[in-house]
């Protein structure tokens, strides 16, 4: 975590095993104290997709703090896939100011990005999971590219496997589970690194009813140990009933910003 004293101005980086992480990152102090020192900030912010003229986002301003649990809702098209990009830095905003745990993503050079996106779990409708590799071996995968030691490995894929219930599971293959499981391996990738925000996209719209309702108590369980959670979805049975933040977007705006919100608005 980034922490700003106003004196000194001194930055702690967050640490993995011990050790510093290599590589650095450009922090605009002026602006991160503008932020509020929120995990997450957005001011003003455009996306204007340059091949075909589209506005996907128009001067949307969001501060999530940590610890939230977050859904984005509306239509498809609205916008909700392209504010994650440009969390990730896989998009680039046309103009405004993003911040993700101090970070400016928008002025990331190539060399930063693998930086802010450890500090992120990601998790996608369509699970993306690699089919010639295990359950375990493909949590396990999400350590390695960042080279972290077999007996960290070992000690923290046990241990989200036991998070989504799928320990005894660790030895099959994608082809294998059902479609809520390999949505739970999924999640426990994301989640294997400790990241400080998971963002999932539609994650249970592929799911039944009660399998889905299954996948939203595992995010439960992870956001009631602080990690913020920013989730985009089209289940309106699951906002409803889970009345956590709710942020609209409508033609790239935002139309509606609850704290306790419901799919459609009002109590």
């Amino acid at each position: 975590m980034i922490i700003y004293e106003k004196v000194s101005r001194s930055v702690d980086l967050r640490k993995f095993d011990g050790k510093r992480e290599s590589g650095s990152f450009d922090i605009d102090y002026d602006k991160f104290i503008l932020a509020g020192g929120k995990l997450i900030h957005l001011k003003n912010v455009t996306k204007i997709y340059e091949q075909n003229g589209v506005v996907a986002l128009d001067d949307v301003t969001i501060d999530i703090n940590a610890g939230e649990f977050v859904f984005l809702v509306g239509t498809s098209g609205s916008g909700k896939s392209t504010l994650m990009k440009l969390l990730m830095h896989e998009e680039i905003a046309t103009s405004g100011e993003i911040f993700v745990d101090g970070r400016d993503v928008v002025r990331l050079s190539r060399k930063e990005v693998p930086y802010l996106r450890r500090s992120l779990g990601v998790i996608f409708q369509d699970h993306r999971l690699l089919e010639d590799k295990t359950v375990y071996e493909n949590i396990a995968f999400a350590m390695q590219v960042i080279e972290a030691p077999n007996k960290t490995i070992k000690h923290s894929v046990e241990g989200v496997l036991d998070i989504v219930g799928l320990r005894d599971k660790a030895k099959s293959f994608p082809s294998q589970l059902s479609g809520g499981e390999q949505q739970r391996v999924a999640i426990a990738r994301a989640i294997v690194n400790k990241p400080q925000i998971v963002i999932a996209d539609e994650p249970t719209g592929n799911l039944d009813p009660n399998t889905s309702r299954e996948i939203m108590d595992i995010f439960k369980r992870i956001n009631d140990a602080g990690t913020t959670i920013i989730m985009a979805t089209h289940d309106k049975d699951i906002v409803n009933r889970m009345q956590r933040r709710v942020i609209a977007i409508e033609n790239g705006k935002i139309i509606r910003d609850q704290l306790r919100g419901r799919y459609a608005g009002g109590r």
